[in-house]
């Protein structure tokens, strides 16, 4: 049976509110009996990044993270799927992402957001550079192979 909702996907400057992410999802709907997010934060282990910045294609970062969004929403039973990606520089500990996935029982909707978490981490059109304290810029950060293994494990599902 097709899902009855669009996903609600958002690629915007300004950060977003957990909490009120989830109530827009899940208020209201006595059918969810899960929702799961994935939050994803700007982390600086080493204390040397002043910020990260994140570039992205307008519409064809909204049209492929649709496109993705379609996929788990075809391969899992959900009630509803947000995904929020951020640009601009983000400070260290500031939100980049969001991703929440509600369904009736808590298995789908964790791999759903499981699984576009990887595709967004592997394959949507953003860019990285990092932003030093001390005023240089690392270049641009390629994704991490260990981003692209973990999106490939959904092709034999």
């Amino acid at each position: 049976m097709p899902a009855s909702f669009q996903p609600d996907i958002r690629i915007q400057r300004e950060d977003f509110d957990v909490n009120a992410e989830i109530a827009r999802l899940s208020e209201g709907r006595a059918d969810i009996g899960a929702v799961v997010t994935f939050s994803g934060l700007c982390r600086d282990e080493a204390g040397a990044l002043s910020a990260l910045e994140l570039e992205h294609y307008p519409g064809m970062a909204e049209a492929e993270i649709s496109r993705i969004a379609a996929e788990a929403i075809e391969r899992w039973p959900l009630l509803g799927l947000t995904a929020i990606h951020r640009f601009g520089k983000i400070a260290p500990g500031e939100n980049i992402v969001l991703v929440v996935a509600a369904s009736s029982h808590r298995q789908a909707a964790f791999e759903a957001a499981n699984f576009l978490m990887d595709y967004l981490k592997s394959r949507a059109p953003f860019w990285k550079k990092e932003h030093r304290v001390d005023g240089s810029t690392g270049g641009w950060v390629d994704a991490k192979e260990a981003d692209d293994q973990a999106a490939a494990r959904w092709k034999s599902r």
